[in-house]
């Protein structure tokens, strides 16, 4: 166990000839026994040429989008630590041996760059406003939350890679991760970074509305799929309010007169009301396929060591 342990930078681009070869560098300067992984999505300018040329091992993913990228990354690559970063120059190379070393020294899973800007072209305002409302609502439906969840600086364990089934395709990749540390209620920890402007000829490929939409929808998605009992009870009982509204004037007609004169609103309740209970034992049978999904995730989680067992004697080492 005196092996150093093997750190893996995975850097996903997508059209950053201007800005990957600088990425690299900036990355090699801070972890120079690192192995920098770089995966093209289907790029049509130089970036490959830029990568290789800096140094950089280079792969490359046909199925577009980041999420795919990610779930290629974490697939292939084999390492004790990884490190997740953009090509694009903006987070600070310089802050990864504090990242790491937060890692090992706490046993940690995951540790955030949370983004800290001082440029306001770095950190659009709309990308502000959208990264805190997802933040308070994954903190809602989930109970604790990171302050900031959109960031795509992070350096995991190698338990927490390899227990991480990813299912997103896009730029909501960042929300599934975090959730996934949230589920399995794994030790993470937060350290702010600095947060660059993109260089000249680097242009930004998130949409403050396509994609806050697309990381909304995951938001909900995996509340569904992971609270059953409060998604599904939570619209059954709203059937069940609608239900009492319609019948409480025909129940006091009802009374009255001992007539139903509007059959089919009564109709229409009782069927609201037989919804709502399906839908409570739906929540119900779900949140026991929801257990067994969770633990069997939490034994592959387990199946591998903690960082500092991983790692051994401190230091970054270069990934086979």
């Amino acid at each position: 166990m005196g092996r150093r342990p093997r750190v893996a930078i995975l850097l996903p681009c997508w059209n950053e000839e201007a800005a990957i070869g600088r990425t690299v560098a900036a990355f090699r300067a801070s972890a120079p026994d690192a192995a920098i992984y770089v995966y093209d999505n289907n790029s049509s300018d130089g970036t490959m040429a830029a990568a290789r040329a800096a140094g950089a091992i280079v792969r490359s993913e046909r199925m577009q989008g980041k999420g795919h990228v990610v779930r290629r990354m974490f697939a292939d690559v084999d390492a004790d630590i990884y490190v997740l970063a953009d090509g694009d120059l903006t987070y600070d190379a310089a802050a990864l041996p504090q990242l790491i070393d937060r890692l090992v020294d706490e046993q940690l899973d995951m540790v955030v760059g949370a983004r800290k800007s001082e440029v306001e072209l770095a950190y659009r305002r709309g990308h502000r406003l959208g990264n805190r409302l997802l933040t308070g609502m994954l903190a809602r439906l989930f109970g604790r939350s990171f302050t900031d969840i959109l960031s795509g600086y992070r350096v995991f364990s190698r338990r927490f890679v390899k227990s991480f089934p990813v299912l997103s395709s896009g730029f909501e990749i960042e929300t599934e991760i975090s959730v996934h540390a949230l589920e399995l209620r794994m030790p993470v920890a937060e350290i702010v970074t600095a947060y660059a402007a993109r260089p000249e000829g680097s242009a930004s490929k998130l949409s403050t509305y396509r994609d806050g939409w697309r990381i909304l929808n995951t938001i909900l998605t995996l509340f569904r799929v992971e609270r059953p009992v409060l998604f599904f009870g939570g619209l059954g009982l709203l059937l069940i309010l609608v239900a009492l509204v319609l019948a409480e004037p025909l129940a006091e007609t009802y009374l009255a007169t001992g007539l139903v004169p509007r059959l089919p609103t009564a109709v229409l309740a009782t069927g609201l009301t037989i919804v709502a209970f399906l839908c409570f034992f739906t929540g119900v049978i779900l949140d026991t396929v929801v257990r067994g999904r969770r633990e069997m995730r939490r034994l592959a989680y387990l199946a591998h060591p903690a960082p500092a067992a991983a790692a051994g004697a401190r230091g970054p080492s270069a990934s086979t």
